[in-house]
């Protein structure tokens, strides 16, 4: 399975590493710590030095209850660190945006790959990633991040996330968005309970018969820190715990804060599979 952008591709035979690159003032376990374009720079080049082949960077924090971000203030924090990643990386950039304009301008300075919370469904958005011609994550979250967390319920939790993907998918292909360019995310800890998030997890290969890349992103997420009542930035094993079973399950793409850690998981996950084949 090959990812295409602009003169990129992506071999996704092996797991790849998604270093999570958050320029805002709030997000939930590294808000403010990389908000300023030296300290974003440095930090990506960490990443990168660790093993990420995809920076994914997102100036509005969609934790449960995060305000909604001004789009003049999402412009500036995302598209001078895109420039700036761009001028002296070669490494694919992820804009992890749902503002059609945000996508629009990330992509001119640089990007590479639109990450949607709400998988294109603001206004515009799946005009902007049509024409942007560059590959998407869908992700699915029931509800929206302010209410998501409230008494989130299903009929069939697989079944009913399965069926948003369909529609969704459906949706991107009538505008001319290429299936082949779809990557899906189920959307741990977004609009689900501690519960939830384990039985998708455990049955994240169910999202495999759609035939696109899965990408899973647990990394410090609250179904980590509050099953080991620690803080987001105290659950490095459970995270990593939680990446060796996605990629044991198949997942194409893990989007995770501790790079370095995560790279040596999917090392010993790829030669197990190698041994088995």
């Amino acid at each position: 399975m090959l990812l295409k952008s602009k003169n990129k591709s992506l071999d996704l035979s092996t797991p790849q590493i998604m270093g999570i690159l958050n320029v805002t003032p709030d997000s939930f376990s590294d808000g403010g710590l990389h908000n300023t374009l030296d300290h974003a720079l440095f930090h990506a080049e960490r990443m990168l030095s660790s093993g990420a082949s995809i920076l994914d960077v997102g100036g509005e924090s969609t934790r449960p209850g995060a305000p909604d971000v001004a789009l003049n203030e999402e412009l500036e924090r995302v598209v001078p660190v895109v420039e700036a990643i761009r001028s002296r990386f070669d490494c694919w950039i992820s804009i992890d945006t749902s503002k059609a304009v945000v996508m629009r301008e990330a992509i001119q300075a640089g990007g590479d790959l639109i990450n949607d919370v709400r998988a294109l469904r603001e206004p515009g958005a799946l005009g902007t990633a049509a024409e942007a011609d560059v590959p998407v994550c869908l992700m699915h979250m029931q509800g929206q991040p302010r209410t998501m967390q409230t008494n989130p319920t299903y009929s069939d939790l697989t079944g009913d996330i399965v069926t948003f993907f369909e529609e969704r998918i459906a949706a991107c292909e009538e505008v001319g968005i290429c299936r082949k360019n779809i990557i899906l995310d189920p959307g741990f800890g977004f609009g689900k309970t501690l519960t939830h998030n384990y039985q998708l997890l455990d049955k994240l290969e169910v999202f495999h018969r759609l035939g696109l890349p899965v990408l899973a992103g647990m990394s410090r997420k609250s179904m980590i820190y509050k099953l080991l009542a620690k803080t987001p930035q105290e659950v490095l094993a459970g995270s990593l715990a939680c990446a060796t079973i996605a990629a044991l399950k198949g997942a194409q793409i893990i989007r995770v804060h501790d790079v370095e850690e995560t790279w040596d998981v999917i090392h010993v996950v790829q030669q197990i599979k190698n041994t088995t084949q």
